[in-house]
């Protein structure tokens, strides 16, 4: 990321390994004085997952739409998050778990996705997570109710830089204060 950031061309890290750790989605979430800086990720298809991390951690600093490019001196402040996500499932709105499963919404040419940290800071019911997922997907809050509009859920395994430095050994699916994180 900071190569990116910096300008410098990207470093290859692909190695042999690679290819034994993969994963069918990730999302790298930035923050910068605990308020979201940028995030981006890619779900559905299983990749190897360092290059894919490496992908979304440069794409996050330097391609958000939602920010400015991430510049050199702001690196000191910035506070990555990684979120590593199972396969994507069909879920029934009554099965929605909050702070378990990220949703990704899909209709109309259209998808979106919330991660399953989204939702709980907030104390969203199921229904609101839902209806949060369309509206990031550019639909009516309730298209979800409609045909033709595709219900998908995940779970996540979430690392953040101060869990990783305070030397946590809980529940990685639980961030210290988890933010509003999203994809593009």
């Amino acid at each position: 990321m900071s190569g990116g950031v910096q300008g410098c061309a990207s470093a290859d890290i692909s190695s042999p390994g690679d290819a034994s750790l993969s994963s069918p989605g990730a999302f790298v979430t930035l923050h910068c004085k605990g308020r979201l800086r940028g995030c981006i990720g890619q779900i559905g298809t299983p990749q190897p997952l360092a290059p894919l991390i490496a992908y979304c951690a440069r794409a996050a600093a330097m391609d958000d739409p939602r920010f400015r490019p991430v510049e050199p001196h702001e690196l000191p402040e910035i506070e990555i998050e990684l979120s590593i996500l199972s396969a994507l499932e069909a879920i029934s709105p009554k099965q929605i778990e909050i702070g378990k499963h990220g949703l990704m919404v899909t209709g109309g040419g259209r998808r979106g996705v919330l991660l399953p940290q989204v939702a709980t800071p907030y104390g969203w019911s199921a229904i609101r997570f839902l209806e949060e997922t369309c509206l990031k997907a550019g639909l009516d809050r309730a298209a979800w109710r409609g045909d033709g509009v595709r219900i998908e859920a995940f779970t996540a395994d979430v690392f953040s830089e101060s869990q990783l430095h305070a030397g946590a050994t809980a529940d990685p699916q639980v961030t210290a204060e988890p933010r509003y994180s999203s994809s593009t």
